[in-house]
C-alpha cells in the first residue's frame, strides 16, 4: 500500500504542475486584460501597472515565476482587482465558508443517501422500496441551481422562517437552506447506487450462505453485505466531494454566503486572472487528494484489492 501512495503522489506532483501552466496559458489567451476597460488607461499609466505585476516580462519568464511561487510558497500571487490583497488572502476568507457548506452537504448526502439505498434494497418492491426510488428520482431533477430558488421562495419570502443569504458566522439558520440545495442531487445519485450496488450483493452465495446459517438480517447487512456494497458508492464519493466544492459557485449566488464561488464568478467577470487561477489550482489539487483517499479506502474495505 505505501508504494501505490508513493507511486500515486508522484505522479499527482507533475499533473498538479500541468494543471498550473495550463491555466496560467488558458487565462492569458483570453482577449482582454485585468486593467482593460470601456476607458482605455494612458499608455504609460498602464506601463506602470503592468510592471508593478511584472505584466511586462517575457511570457515565458512569467509562467517560470508563477510556478515557482505556487510550488515553493504556495503563493498564488497578488489580485488585480483587489487593492492591497493576495489571492492567498480570498482563499483564506472565502474557502472555510465553502468548506463547511461542502462538508454538511457531504454529510447529509452520504447519510440520507445510503440509508435510503440500504432501506430500498433490503424491502425491495415494497412500499418503502417505491417510497426511496421517489424520493431519489425527484431530488435527481431537482438540481442545485433549480433548489435554491425553490427554497428561497418557500421558506424565506412565503413562510419567512429562514433568512434568505448571508453567512453570519455560520449561524444553523443560514446554512440550512445551501446545505439542502447542495446535498439533494447528490443524495439521490448515491441512494441509486447504493439500492443497486447492495441488491446485486444481497443476491451473492456468501450472503445466502449466511441466512442459511440462521444470522440475523442485521448482523448480515452490517457484518457481511455493508463492506463489498459500498465500493462503487466510495468510487463516486470522491468526485461527489470536490463536486460540493465546486458546486458553491451558484449556491454563493443564489445565498450570498461570501465563499470562494463569489470571488470566482467576480474575478472572471473582472478578468483577475490571478484570482481564478488560485481558486482553478486548488479544485484541482483537492480532486487528486480525494482520489487518492478513495482508491486507499478501497483497499482497506477490500482486502483483495491490489493495485
Amino acid at each position: 500500500m505505501f508504494s501505490f501512495v508513493a507511486r500515486r503522489l508522484a505522479v499527482a506532483v507533475p499533473t498538479l504542475l500541468i494543471l498550473v501552466v495550463i491555466s496560467f496559458v488558458l487565462m492569458y489567451a483570453a482577449p482582454g486584460g485585468p486593467f482593460n476597460s470601456e476607458r482605455p488607461l494612458p499608455p504609460e499609466v498602464l506601463a506602470n501597472i503592468q510592471a508593478k505585476y511584472g505584466l511586462d516580462d517575457p511570457f515565458w519568464k512569467q509562467i517560470v515565476n508563477y510556478v515557482v511561487g505556487v510550488v515553493t510558497q504556495f503563493d498564488f500571487g497578488p489580485s488585480f482587482q483587489y487593492k492591497s490583497r493576495s489571492v492567498n488572502d480570498i482563499i483564506a476568507q472565502g474557502f472555510p465558508v465553502t468548506l463547511t457548506i461542502g462538508f454538511w452537504s457531504f454529510v447529509v448526502a452520504v447519510t440520507a443517501g445510503v440509508s435510503l439505498g440500504i432501506a430500498a434494497a433490503i424491502k425491495q418492491n415494497s412500499w418503502l422500496d417505491y417510497m426511496a426510488v421517489g424520493i431519489s428520482i425527484g431530488a435527481q431533477v431537482l438540481p442545485n441551481f433549480v433548489m435554491a430558488p425553490i427554497l428561497l421562495l418557500t421558506f424565506t419570502l412565503w413562510l419567512g422562517w429562514l433568512p434568505g443569504g448571508g453567512w453570519n458566522g455560520g449561524q444553523w439558520q443560514h446554512l440550512i437552506m445551501p446545505v439542502v440545495a447542495l446535498s439533494t442531487s447528490y443524495m439521490a445519485s448515491i441512494a441509486r447506487i447504493t439500492r443497486s450496488s447492495m441488491l446485486e450483493v444481497l443476491n451473492t452465495n456468501f450472503i445466502r450462505t449466511a441466512q442459511a446459517k440462521g444470522l440475523p438480517m442485521r448482523r448480515v447487512i452490517w457484518k457481511h453485505a455493508m463492506k463489498p456494497a459500498m465500493l462503487p458508492v466510495l468510487s463516486y464519493l470522491g468526485p461527489a466531494f470536490v463536486g460540493m466544492i465546486t458546486g458553491s459557485v451558484v449556491i454563493d449566488s443564489f445565498f450570498s454566503t461570501g465563499g470562494i464561488g463569489t470571488f470566482f464568478v467576480n474575478s472572471a467577470f473582472n478578468r483577475d486572472y490571478s484570482v481564478m487561477m488560485g481558486i482553478t489550482i486548488l479544485v484541482g489539487a483537492l480532486t487528486i487528494i480525494f482520489n487518492l483517499l478513495v482508491d486507499v479506502l478501497y483497499a482497506w474495505i477490500d482486502p483483495k484489492i491490489r493495485y
